[in-house]
């Protein structure tokens, strides 16, 4: 099975709110990720992690400790997700490749409809 690693932002600002996107295209059109995306030959997680957010935010971010890696099996790949908490150097973003996104306070996490491989990283987050 092939396998693909991705490195995940997990956005938080100073009130304790975690930024979200959804998909806007593929297979898992209109389902919420948290920004990120593949990572490339060579690259660290940290590395990729800041032109991701680049590429798909027009953001900068500080990137804080690994939260945790999940792997998951989606029909045609497995997945490997390392998720980091971050925040952002200024509060100016623009969605480059997502539908939409919002802001969720830790009780609002459930209220969107998240990707499978997301949802072991949502019950992290609610017990931060």
């Amino acid at each position: 099975m092939k396998q693909t690693e991705v490195v995940a932002a997990i956005i938080r600002d100073a009130d304790g709110r975690i930024f979200a996107t959804q998909r806007g295209y593929g297979e898992w059109k209109d389902w919420w990720e948290f920004p990120g995306g593949k990572m490339e030959p060579g690259e660290t997680p940290e590395q990729a992690l800041h032109r991701e957010i680049r590429e798909e935010l027009s953001a900068r971010i500080s990137i804080g400790p690994l939260l945790c890696t999940v792997e998951y099996d989606y029909p045609t790949f497995h997945l490997i997700l390392h998720c980091y908490l971050c925040t952002l150097q200024h509060n100016q973003m623009h969605l480059n490749e997502h539908e939409a996104a919002r802001w969720l306070r830790q009780h609002e996490l459930d209220t969107v409809k998240w990707l499978p491989a997301d949802k072991d990283v949502i019950e992290k987050l609610k017990n931060l």
